[in-house]
């Protein structure tokens, strides 16, 4: 594996401590792109995130990340970084003094001194340093450098990162600091300064109040007696949907799934799901949406499928785009329309952009070698040719790539080739192709990169996946193949070729949109009235970054170009990989099987969307969240304020005479609401996600503080309190409908017929308006989301084959005994006590996490008191006796 680490990158310290703590040694090179880190694999994948990288290395050590890791490494990239980025612009660029640069970083500090006070371990994860550690300390070390820069109150914190910077991996990539500050701050003088995001991690009322400001009160109170004129008003249904002049016109499009797969969970957040809720949004805001996808049917993996299955390429097509559009009517995706490749529209555009880029001279002509079957009378595509891989000596690897050792294959590099169709060998011959000329387009591909994403919504991974191919120098790419399934090329000496399919796929996303109107170019030709998004995995990024602008650029026909490229990471599933063959992990077509509402899974993938690094579904933390977020937060909180408004007040809301106190509430949930919207407009799906919680969390406490359910049965004034109490409370659960209908479309759409919601109030406001006043009548109110048990969950999770290596106990079994029998200071008892009390204790923090039942918590926490000892008196300590809790 090849690491480079440029010294001067925000990330580096936590990626070379990381390399460090490797099993072999990781010699990094110091050198490389400007902004991070880089790891480049022997299989020549590359991993870009400096946390994937950290965790990468750290499951070389044989450690797999937990769910409380997951949840360090997330805080850390969606909350210190932006904080630590602005302390160290303080610090760096404008001078400030060190008090001033940790001003910005107080509550974040505090967070992880409280947490590692309560834990009662010596390291974020448990007793030892973990990837959160190491992640954590990387980010901190340039502010703070020494434990004696932290206030002395917080002295947890000042012993954990005393410990860390000693550490030895942690020591020797502090000693490259003096440089990598130098190198830093020349890097942060030439960005603006950084803006703090929302922060997310548990506050105190006190500390609520101080974030609010008069100005802040005063402009939610008014937003809230403007009631529904504050709403932006409903757009009247259009089809088909085409540009309007004067309007914000947004067209979405998914990257078109391959035909001949049935997607995976994976693949469902990494395009259509997101390209969904960010589509919902703008309908909400009453923006001029278009949203298309399609199955992408043409090219070998096709042809190879409908081979194995004995059917035309067509009819494999037919099939499964029929299945393709059932699981994502399931999963509520809501194009406007579903399309494919396979149509005449397809041919007519895709030949017209060759026309195009032909006569002006962007296309070259070279010869490839390639395998030919004459008893087929056939050139091979690499899918249809089988060997002995050159490399690990595999006798069935393919044309492309070998699956026992991973690496790519040419095909002719194969020993002892045959021909998949009829067993024949093949012999390499020269074929003629095309090329699209891309050093000759680069200088226009660059003036156009450099304008968009100055003006656009790029992800970082889509803008360093984009200079990497710059940087590296653009060559020409093949466009065409030897093949039949496909579209043919309309050329002398070439017609018995189709193109290739990433010359010819994203075109696309235009015959579909020809499909569904035939004034497709008011959307494809119209730059200067069209916003373009596109959504993808980032394996696809250069294809849309680089290729397919090339294409459009080079055919000069005022085509529409993309403004905003959306880019995730990967979502693995549990710790491994989703895989249809071996039967690992949830396919699209087999979610609707489990029981579990289309929106529970939604909500789940957009809670743990890879939008700053890979992800992991975890069955676990399904079950934690439904029951914690959906069930005990929002559930709880929706169904209470319309419960209220039935039992205590006949089913009509109560007059609302607000205090300071409901003010209040209107501020901090307008403000969630402001964030919310920055938030969507950025694309920050999962964040702007946590806003809605913040909001039902608010809501909830609400009702706890001023109890409408005590004060109803009490004097005047105490039922007239209830009432305001119950009035703003289902308001704000309104609100609540809106804000998820882009994550949870049928909850919402229950909220709003529960509350009976009027259509026109449905939009969404700038914040928290008063939309059902005194004397709206509420419909029959019922809960939204049923708990998950963790037996139906570990059925599930044994039924796709999550983990099917490491199967952990269920919560209601005991932890194994470890052999208790060993001498104290055994090395192998004190590991296998070690690894018993994180793993008993990551237990306990879920079920504490689930609210599940006190004496069921209880017996866990017994269990992990009983390990603790044994481990005290394995490691020749005496154990601590339980302290019993005072009464107050």
């Amino acid at each position: 594996m090849r690491l480079r680490v440029p010294p001067g990158a925000p990330a580096a310290l936590k990626v070379l401590a990381a390399a460090g703590a490797a099993p072999a040694p990781v010699r990094p090179h110091l050198d490389g792109p400007a902004e991070r880190p880089e790891l480049e694999l022997d299989n020549g994948t590359v991993l870009f995130s400096a946390n994937a990288i950290c965790q990468y290395f750290y499951l070389c050590r044989g450690e797999q990340p937990t769910d409380l890791t997951t949840q360090w490494l997330e805080w850390e990239a969606t909350e210190l970084q932006p904080a630590v980025a602005a302390a160290l612009y303080l610090r760096l660029v404008q001078s400030r003094p060190g008090p001033d640069a940790l001003g910005v970083l107080q509550h974040l500090l505090a967070h992880l001194e409280q947490h590692l006070a309560r834990s009662g371990t010596s390291h974020l994860a448990g007793d030892a340093a973990s990837v959160a550690d190491v992640v954590v300390w990387g980010s901190l070390f340039p502010v703070l450098q020494d434990e004696t820069s932290l206030p002395s109150e917080l002295q947890v914190l000042r012993s954990w990162f005393r410990a860390m910077s000693q550490w030895e991996p942690c020591r020797a990539a502090a000693a490259l600091l003096p440089e990598a500050l130098r190198q830093l701050r020349s890097h942060l003088a030439q960005h603006p300064p950084p803006l703090l995001g929302p922060r997310h991690e548990p506050q105190d009322e006190e500390g609520l109040e101080r974030m609010l400001t008069d100005d802040d009160i005063a402009a939610a109170v008014d937003i809230w007696a403007q009631g529904p004129a504050a709403l932006p008003p409903p757009r009247q249904p259009q089809t088909p949907v085409l540009p309007v002049e004067g309007e914000r016109n947004v067209l979405i499009t998914s990257a078109l799934p391959y035909v001949n797969n049935v997607p995976h969970l994976g693949n469902i957040i990494g395009c259509v799901l997101s390209a969904d809720t960010f589509a919902r949004y703008c309908r909400l805001r009453r923006w001029n949406t278009l949203f298309v996808c399609g199955t992408d049917e043409y090219g070998t993996a096709t042809e190879t499928r409908a081979l194995e299955e004995g059917l035309s390429p067509q009819q494999l097509c037919d099939r499964y785009h029929a299945l393709h559009a059932d699981v994502y009517t399931w999963f509520r995706i809501s194009f406007d329309h579903f399309g494919r490749t396979t149509t005449p529209q397809q041919t007519r555009i895709a030949q017209d952009i060759f026309q195009r880029l032909l006569a002006r001279g962007f296309l070259l002509q070279d010869t490839l070698e390639q395998l030919r079957c004459e008893s087929c009378g056939r050139y091979l595509a690499d899918r249809f040719v089988e060997g002995t891989c050159p490399f690990c000596g595999y006798a069935e690897a393919r044309g492309d790539q070998c699956e026992k050792c991973g690496k790519l294959i040419n095909a002719v590099e194969l020993k002892n080739p045959q021909c998949k169709i009829c067993r024949g060998t093949p012999v390499v011959t020269p074929t003629q192709h095309l090329f699209l000329d891309l050093p000759k387009l680069e200088g226009q591909l660059e003036a156009w990169l450099e304008r968009t994403l100055a003006a656009g919504d790029w992800t970082a991974n889509a803008r360093h996946i984009t200079r990497t191919w710059l940087r590296d120098g653009l060559k020409p790419r093949c466009i065409t193949r030897d093949l039949t399934w496909g579209t043919p090329v309309p050329l002398d000496g070439f017609r018995d070729k189709v193109f290739y399919v990433w010359f010819d796929a994203p075109i696309g996303y235009l015959s579909i949109t020809a499909n569904y109107t035939d004034q497709w170019e008011r959307w494809w030709k119209n730059p200067q009235q069209v916003e373009l998004y596109n959504f993808m995995a980032k394996d696809n990024v250069p294809f849309h970054s680089v290729v397919f602008p090339c294409s459009l650029l080079g055919a000069d026909d005022n085509y529409t170009l993309v403004n905003h490229l959306i880019a995730t990471e990967y979502l693995n599933y549990e710790d491994g990989k989703f895989s249809k063959s071996r039967g690992v992990g949830v396919f699209g077509d087999m979610a609707k099987d489990t029981g579990i509402p289309a929106d529970v899974w939604r909500f789940y993938l957009l809670y743990v969307r890879p939008e700053g690094q890979d992800s992991a579904f975890s069955w676990a933390d399904l079950l934690l969240k439904n029951n914690s977020e959906l069930l005990n937060n929002l559930g709880n909180f929706i169904n209470r304020a319309g419960m209220f408004v039935s039992k205590f007040f006949g089913g009509a809301v109560p007059d609302m005479v607000l205090t300071a106190e409901d003010q209040r509430l209107l501020a901090r949930v307008t403000l969630e609401m402001r964030q919310y919207h920055q938030l969507m407009e950025k694309v920050r799906i999962r964040d702007a996600l946590r806003c809605v919680l913040s909001i039902s969390r608010h809501g909830n406490q609400y009702i706890q503080v001023n109890e409408p359910w005590k004060r109803i049965k009490g004097d005047e004034r105490d039922r007239q309190r209830a009432g305001t109490v119950t009035g703003v409370a289902v308001n704000v659960a309104a609100a609540l409908a809106s804000l998820l209908q882009p994550f949870v479309p049928g909850v919402s759409a229950a909220i709003q017929e529960q509350l009976q919601i009027p259509p026109e109030r449905c939009g969404l406001g700038p914040g928290l308006t008063c939309t059902l006043p005194a004397g709206h009548r509420v419909g029959t109110v019922s809960p939204l989301f049923q708990k998950l048990e963790p037996e139906q969950v570990e059925a599930l999770r044994q039924r796709f084959g999550g983990g099917q290596d490491k199967q952990p106990p269920p919560a209601s079994a005991s932890a194994p005994a470890p052999n208790t029998s060993a001498a104290p200071g055994d090395p192998k008892l004190i590991q296998e006590l070690t690894e018993q009390v994180a793993k008993q204790g990551n237990l306990v923090r879920q079920l504490k996490a689930a609210q599940v039942e006190k004496a069921q918590v209880d017996a866990q926490v017994a269990k992990l008191l009983e390990l603790k000892q044994q481990l005290a008196l394995a490691e020749g300590r005496s154990p601590e006796v339980p302290k019993g809790k005072r009464k107050k």
